[in-house]
């Protein structure tokens, strides 16, 4: 009995140093309820068509410049608005700030862009709201500058970040033509295939990660390489 007790403690105690099951939560942290339900046949369908309107406003707050024209003459039109970088990064490396009203900005912005970007991967047949979480949770920390964050890191996270694109490169393929595959499942069944809607969700997961970290300068851990949460 003796010798039981003590092999289960030395069981107990392999299970709680094992780096495989004790994975450290990530401070960025999303995900997107799974719709157990029959989704929206048509809606699905034409997706794309559908999703036309919210595209447009989605480009309007997030900026960019749109050109049209002939080869003579070029008109240019540019949207305000996009995820705050370069004034944020100054901030933090000169002043140990990072104002709350941007960090709001940002959050809600991604929220706002996950979102849409979950809509069009055909995840959620609700159409994207501008001010309401719906299917997608996105929670993002704030930082204080001055305990949190490294006042020098900002100027090198995008290049430490560069492995993180590479693979993100891939997985984004991947995503797609998951999605494609989904469609395909959607309108033959209703439903959308549980391990493509996983895996596609680990996929924005990872992207709300590396944005968090090297965009939005909001953490100074490096983010994981991992789909789940």
């Amino acid at each position: 009995m003796f010798v039981s007790a003590r092999v289960g403690r030395t069981a107990r105690s392999a299970r709680e140093s094992c780096p495989v099951e004790n994975v450290a939560a990530y401070p960025v942290t999303l995900s997107v309820d799974y719709p157990d339900r029959v989704l929206d046949r048509l809606s699905t369908g034409l997706r794309i068509l559908y999703a036309i309107p919210i595209l447009i406003v989605a480009a309007a707050v997030g900026g960019g410049t749109v050109e049209l024209g002939t080869a003579s003459r070029v008109y240019a039109f540019t949207a305000g608005g996009g995820l705050l970088f370069f004034a944020p990064l100054l901030l933090i490396v000169f002043r140990e700030k990072y104002p709350r009203w941007w960090f709001d900005w940002n959050l809600n912005l991604a929220r706002f862009t996950t979102r849409v970007a979950a809509y069009l991967a055909l995840m959620d047949d609700r159409y994207p709201a501008t001010d309401e979480q719906q299917a997608v949770h996105l929670t993002l920390p704030y930082p204080d500058p001055k305990t949190d964050l490294n006042r020098w890191l900002p100027l090198v996270k995008w290049l430490l970040a560069i492995p993180h694109y590479i693979v993100l490169f891939f997985l984004t393929i991947g995503a797609v033509l998951a999605a494609i595959g989904a469609w395909f499942a959607i309108l033959i069944s209703g439903r959308y295939p549980r391990a493509l809607f996983t895996y596609v969700e680990g996929v924005i997961r990872w992207h709300a990660r590396v944005v968090s970290y090297a965009i939005l300068l909001l953490v100074d851990s490096y983010p994981p390489f991992r789909l789940s949460a």
